[in-house]
């Protein structure tokens, strides 16, 4: 009953991938612009590894690899990799991990050929939603951020 009165502790959130932070209302992609799926934020990459935003278990691999979702006591969160990437089935994508197996904060999990998938005339935006309906307060709009780097954070 008391813990009512106590200050939950913020949780910061990494960029999953180095590039420009930019607000999700810009992505070029309605169902993410809308929030439709969550609030969150995306980035323009400039690096083709990423990273874990936070710890925690993966919840979700495409197979596809173009997305991975990932969860904690906290949140519940999916990086999407690129807009309408899913049409790749997987090429120009690599994933390092598994649904079921336990991340830190910067590991790797996903290598996509950016240059690749952007000379197929691909939108390489990468969006960071939180499915679970947190609102993030992101700190570090249209700033060059490097992977794993604290740009977000939930209270």
């Amino acid at each position: 009953m008391w813990n009512l009165f106590k200050n939950k502790k913020k949780q910061a959130i990494g960029s999953p991938v180095q590039g420009r932070l930019i607000d999700l209302s810009s992505v070029k992609d309605e169902a993410f612009a809308s929030k439709a799926m969550g609030d969150g934020f995306a980035i323009e990459p400039s690096s083709d590894i990423f990273v874990s935003p936070i710890d925690g278990t993966i919840a979700a691999v495409f197979p596809t690899g173009h997305a991975f979702g990932i969860t904690n006591d906290d949140m519940e969160i999916i990086v999407h990799i690129g807009i309408d990437t899913v049409e790749l089935q997987g090429n120009g994508f690599h994933s390092y991990v598994n649904q079921g197996d336990q991340v830190k904060k910067g590991d790797p999990v996903v290598k996509a050929d950016i240059a690749s998938i952007k000379a197929k005339g691909y939108d390489v935006t990468t969006m960071v939603i939180f499915t679970d309906g947190k609102q993030p307060v992101v700190e570090k709009l249209n700033e060059l951020v490097k992977e794993g780097e604290d740009v977000a954070s939930i209270a």
